[in-house]
């Protein structure tokens, strides 16, 4: 009886325990569609990284995987510090270069980057490097991951002026594609590149431990020309507008198609699966321009203009900026015109 007692008071203990801390823990899904528990108080983690896991080096750890319609499938690895690993590859100055970035617990084999790359060369002559930070995003710690977005765009910078410096090839002339967290990975390269970068792209740039006021996080200046695509915002994707151009597709919260959709692993792939579709789209994705923000949340728009939402090229110099709406279908081929 007195053990029975005992088991019942530690048991009403860990409850209370656990339910004064709730709010700080979340499901949410990696890449490959897995559930994991987050604690998403920044305070309550060891105070040493290596406590948890193995130091991230993003020196070392980042690597640059350099496709062409020379090696469509298998990458040539380019070095930010080594301007011959660049020089003696398939690089070519006078082609077009594209960045992907995957995000959290994401890697070489991320989706994003075999989908990007097979539309964008299926369409024309292009540098088409997957940046794989598989090292540093591949942790259950998800706050740890979340804060190396900078680090990663630091070194994807690095990687752009090796390119520049080695070959002569325009700034003008690249664009970074990244997903979730990989979204602000690609904004920290380029406030590190002065805004100079054509085009940067934030595919449902991640929500989680994410605000305005970080300086960190992907903003309009970052390129000459930044776009947003929100499939799952307010929940694994940020709220807010971020860029430019910001598109809401289907009202940006939830996807035709996903279904039950509870974890919103769905809707958050969706966007770099329409980003995709988009480079080689003859319908294309026509957007609505609303008034504000405001009225997407509200689900209505009152049209002010019409633009389209990624595609081959950006919408760089074209004047493209505001709050749009687009709809699409819940399967591929995505785009409605």
């Amino acid at each position: 009886m007195a053990k029975a007692l005992i088991l019942c008071v530690l048991a009403v203990q860990l409850f209370g325990a656990l339910a004064t801390d709730a709010s700080n823990w979340k499901l949410v899904p990696d890449e490959s569609g897995r559930l994991r528990l987050v604690n998403t108080n920044p305070y309550d983690i060891p105070e040493a990284e290596s406590e948890v896991e193995p130091l991230f080096n993003p020196e070392t750890d980042v690597i640059f995987r350099l496709f062409t319609r020379r090696n469509p499938a298998h990458g040539q690895i380019i070095q930010w510090n080594n301007p011959g690993s660049v020089q003696n590859s398939n690089f070519i100055a006078s082609h077009p270069t594209r960045f992907t970035i995957h995000g959290w617990n994401g890697g070489a084999d991320s989706g994003l980057h075999a989908n990007i790359r097979q539309n964008y060369l299926g369409v024309g002559e292009f540098n088409v490097i997957a940046v794989d930070w598989g090292a540093g995003a591949q942790t259950v710690n998800y706050i740890a991951a979340r804060n190396r977005v900078a680090q990663v765009g630091d070194i994807i910078s690095r990687m752009v002026n090796t390119l520049v410096s080695a070959t002569g090839a325009s700034r003008n002339n690249i664009y970074l594609i990244g997903h979730s967290l990989g979204a602000h990975a690609a904004g920290n390269a380029g406030k590190l590149q002065n805004g100079q970068l054509n085009t940067i792209v934030g595919l449902d740039p991640a929500g989680p431990l994410f605000s305005l006021a970080d300086s960190d996080i992907m903003a309009p200046r970052d390129a000459q020309y930044t776009e947003a695509i929100f499939t799952n915002a307010g929940l694994l994707g940020f709220d807010l507008p971020l860029s430019d151009a910001n598109f809401y597709p289907n009202g940006g919260r939830s996807q035709p198609g996903c279904g039950i959709d509870v974890s919103g692993n769905c809707a958050h792939s969706r966007a770099h699966e329409l980003y995709a579709e988009s480079v080689s789209s003859t319908a294309g994705f026509r957007a609505t321009r609303c008034a504000s923000h405001g009225e997407i949340v509200a689900g209505q728009c009152t049209n002010t203009g019409s633009a389209n939402m990624g595609g081959q090229p950006s919408n760089q110099g074209r004047g493209v900026n505001g709050m749009f709406i687009v709809s699409t279908n819940g399967n591929s081929p995505f785009a409605q015109g």
